[in-house]
């Protein structure tokens, strides 16, 4: 449900402006309701001046009032509170005897103040200028209140971002120093026009990476092509031992995910099925629409899980973790990640993610 407009943001970024209006449409309603009550009981002149008297006098004093209330707030919190009821019992004594004197003097022409008479108008007046002042204070904690969840919220978006960034950065880069080792051994073997090709290739693939925001969205048909450019890479390596599979709906090529979302994935299937087989292996890459779900799985014909788990690694398994974290990052709970052994055997990974065309909006609101 929208909050009233005089409630939302855009009505106090000019204080100063919001502040006039309220005081002009606060006594503006004051003086209606005194009138439209005054003229109900005794529609005459007399009645009518010093009710439009009266809302002169209480809007000149509020005026004080905010001023004395702006440097109270200065001020410590037990200092500040003192302050604020000793100022509103004197303005009240004011207002008081101000009506007293008004309404004498135009109703009944007796330019004497009475104690009694004070003493009526006091509740009156009492009951004005805490009722204005309770909306002063009220207004002003308000939009405190407001600046503080926007601190809040732009920290938390910066703090989200700098994870992003993190977690980009933190991806396993040893197929560089790989690539780089290949690249050293062609050249030793003066096959220099593969070492070029190759160059060439990791050259354009670390461009993709080192060009976009580390926070950016892409879409799976960009993702799917740095894919390739990286398994391109790769293939100079392992030759025929790496097979490549890639089955996308073209309903979902638009749907963007995280930049190189899927890149560790294919890296984590090469390093553990193709790499340790002398056959080599297949790495397939699926994307489907499931409603207004994407899913997305990569899989593997390596040794599966149980050979997986057995065999001594080096690994710091930096890259499923990573990929958790990213996706947590940017859809929150509304994602499925799930790893473990494909049927018809080796290892699978399924993601699941929002049909999403749009870049997410990650400004503070």
């Amino acid at each position: 449900m929208a909050r009233p407009a005089i409630l939302s943001r855009p009505f106090f970024e000019d204080k100063s402006r919001a502040f006039w209006m309220l005081q002009a449409a606060g006594w503006s309603g004051f003086l209606i309701l005194r009138l439209v009550s005054g003229v109900s009981n005794d529609p005459t002149l007399e009645t009518v001046i010093p009710i439009i008297i009266d809302a002169i006098v209480g809007y000149c004093l509020t005026l004080l009032l905010s001023t004395l209330y702006g440097y109270y707030r200065r001020l410590p919190r037990i200092a500040g509170i003192l302050a604020v009821i000793a100022t509103l019992i004197v303005a009240t004594a004011i207002y008081a005897v101000l009506d007293a004197f008004i309404f004498s003097a135009t109703i009944q022409s007796d330019r004497t103040v009475s104690l009694s008479r004070v003493l009526g108008y006091t509740v009156f007046t009492f009951t004005v200028l805490a009722g204005w002042t309770a909306l002063y204070f009220g207004i002003n904690w308000y939009l405190i209140v407001e600046e503080q969840m926007d601190q809040m919220q732009a920290l938390a978006t910066q703090a989200s971002s700098a994870q992003l960034a993190m977690l980009r950065y933190q991806l396993n880069p040893h197929f560089l120093f790989n690539t780089l080792n290949s690249i050293s051994t062609l050249v030793l073997l003066k096959q220099t026009e593969r070492a070029n090709v190759m160059l060439s290739r990791l050259s354009s693939f670390l461009r993709y990476t080192l060009a976009n925001e580390p926070t950016a969205h892409v879409t799976l048909a960009q993702e799917v092509e740095t894919l390739k450019l990286y398994l391109e890479i790769e293939k100079m390596r392992f030759e025929q031992r790496l097979q490549m599979a890639f089955d996308i709906d073209a309903r979902v090529e638009k749907a963007r995910l995280p930049s190189l979302l899927l890149q560790p994935l294919v890296e984590n299937a090469i390093k553990y099925a193709v790499t340790p087989m002398e056959e080599g292996a297949q790495i397939a890459v699926s994307a489907r629409l499931a409603g207004d779900r994407v899913q997305i799985a990569v899989t593997d014909t390596g040794p599966g899980l149980m050979q997986r788990k057995s065999r001594p690694s080096l690994s710091t398994g930096v890259g499923l973790t990573n990929i958790r974290e990213r996706l947590a990052q940017s859809f929150g709970a509304d994602h499925r990640f799930e790893t473990g052994a494909n049927p018809g055997g080796g290892f699978r990974v399924e993601i699941e993610i929002p049909f999403q065309v749009e870049e997410p909006n990650r400004e503070a609101a």
